[in-house]
């Protein structure tokens, strides 16, 4: 009960500054690219950059067929770009306390919306990239429908778990140095166990229940749903809805109160 209230406490405290997070917000996002001659324009540049690169080597060069009657530009995409969006919310939010160590003093402010501003000011790139997904589909030939709205209850999925993920590790970045090494090399593995431009239908089923362990199997399977293969998520997926949900919430309550509980001792370790 004891942890389930400070879990609650966190929550209300952050709601009650949403104004700053919005502000701070902006202000990440402009911070970032401050100084370059193309400005925030670097952010949608190096997505599309790696985008065209790994289109250009897997249809280009080596002549990879369609995948499920897609072309494979379409079914590439509605993977790796919710994939840029975990990724790299995670390895940002996860430093996003110690690059801010000077704000840990203020008691004022409230410490655990900088792991959610990250988040936040990573998902102003991804929307504009969900827009390019509609672009993609719309010029060939695939008209948007109802499925596709299913792209936004994936994204919340996302960011809830990005959040229980970003506090508990932000946290512990603080005490162990490692921790950020240790994210780059868990993304590293990800990326090639996670279905981004591989289809699950190649690994043998023995290991199709290993490999939906996996929490962004599920969020990048879901993005395909709502573009490609066009069926709802509580049709073919509820028990692996059951089962991220389940995962999700743990995580989201352990990182909550592992943050709360440590962060009175940050200052000393800064």
């Amino acid at each position: 009960m004891h942890y389930f209230r400070q879990f609650l406490n966190f929550l209300i405290e952050l709601a009650r500054n949403q104004h700053i997070i919005v502000e701070l917000t902006k202000r990440d996002f402009k911070a970032k690219y401050l100084g370059s001659y193309l400005g925030i324009l670097w952010a949608f540049v190096h997505p599309t950059v790696y985008i065209l690169v790994l289109w250009f080597v897997f249809q280009v060069g080596l002549k990879t067929s369609p995948m499920d009657n897609f072309p494979f530009i379409l079914w590439m995409m509605t993977g790796i770009i919710p994939w840029f969006f975990f990724s790299e919310c995670w390895a940002n939010a996860t430093n996003s306390v110690l690059e801010n160590s000077y704000l840990v003093k203020k008691v004022v402010f409230s410490i655990g919306m900088l792991p959610l501003i990250k988040i936040l000011s990573g998902l102003i790139i991804h929307l504009f990239f969900v827009g390019v997904i509609f672009i993609m589909f719309m010029c060939y030939g695939y008209p948007p429908c109802l499925y596709n709205l299913q792209v936004f209850y994936y994204l919340f999925a996302s960011i809830v778990l990005l959040l229980g993920l970003s506090w508990f590790t932000s946290s512990l970045v603080l005490f162990f140095r490692d921790v950020g090494q240790i994210v780059n090399v868990i993304l590293q593995f990800m990326f090639w166990l996670t279905p981004i431009i591989w289809s699950s239908k190649l690994l043998p089923a023995k290991y199709m229940n290993i490999l939906k362990l996996n929490p962004v199997y599920y969020l990048l399977e879901g993005y395909r749903e709502a573009f490609i293969y066009r069926s709802w998520f509580w049709e073919k997926h509820y028990m692996l809805t059951i089962y991220f949900w389940s995962f999700t919430g743990v995580v989201f309550i352990v990182g909550a109160v592992v943050f709360r509980r440590l962060r009175p001792h940050f200052a000393d370790v800064i």
